[in-house]
């Protein structure tokens, strides 16, 4: 995935109100993103750190200006941006980068299903398959190497593990794809110290056929491509 035009630098200087941050620029203008990350983005916005932001030509945008990525203090590089995660993994099915999802010939987004009103962010389908459905999460929680999801308690969350798992009991194929957009990430796990509500059901929707697939990722200012999996830890079996 490419940004076009590509992406500008500045120096963060605090995030605010969840969704605002104020940067300031090389040549000393101060300006003020959207910051389109609902997380607590603990380690994603240290003032200091460098930031990448896009710039839109929609006028009438309140904010013009996006922060899409964080390059940290100790060179790591983060996607803030929570929205690319479906286009990233969607580009890379298409190019065949995912064996484990390989095989299907068409690739729909934002397909409404379950009993609790959801749309599911990825289907895959081909003929003489069982449909394949994908949530697409992003991680960017760092700790001693290992990454963490969710970095706050998520209800929504919840919300689609438990579809997921009604998908896997109908004889589909239910995805949990975990898009790890943090360059210092080596692994994942369930956040149980934040959610262990969202731990607790993300292992018992494993062991009911729910497959989780982690895949890690390049950024930088020029895009972001997935590149290669990642292992699953700290989910114990039923």
């Amino acid at each position: 995935m490419l940004f076009t035009p590509p992406l500008q630098r500045a120096t963060l200087i605090t995030r605010y109100k969840r969704f605002l941050a104020d940067v300031v620029t090389p040549e000393g203008e101060q300006l003020t993103l959207h910051c389109p990350n609902t997380g607590a983005m603990t380690g994603c916005a240290t003032p200091g750190d460098t930031v990448w932001y896009s710039t839109s030509s929609n006028p009438k945008r309140k904010y013009a200006h996006t922060w899409e990525l964080s390059e940290t203090q100790e060179n790591h590089w983060i996607c803030i941006n929570t929205q690319r995660a479906n286009g990233v993994v969607r580009e890379a099915l298409a190019a065949g980068r995912v064996p484990e999802l390989s095989g299907y010939t068409r690739l729909q987004g934002e397909i409404k299903y379950g009993s609790e009103n959801s749309r599911i962010d990825l289907l895959l389908q081909a003929e003489n398959r069982p449909d394949c459905y994908i949530e697409v999460k992003s991680v960017t929680l760092l700790h001693q190497g290992g990454g963490y999801f969710p970095d706050a308690v998520t209800l929504r969350g919840q919300k689609h593990l438990r579809e997921l798992q009604q998908v896997a009991s109908t004889g589909r194929r239910a995805v949990l794809f975990f898009a790890v957009l943090h360059s210092g990430i080596t692994m994942v796990s369930p956040a149980r110290h934040i959610d262990p509500h969202y731990a607790n059901l993300l292992a018992e929707v494993q062991n009911q056929g729910v497959e989780v697939i982690c895949y890690g990722a390049q950024l930088s200012p020029a895009g972001i491509d997935l590149m290669n999996p990642i292992p699953l830890i700290g989910i114990p079996k039923t």
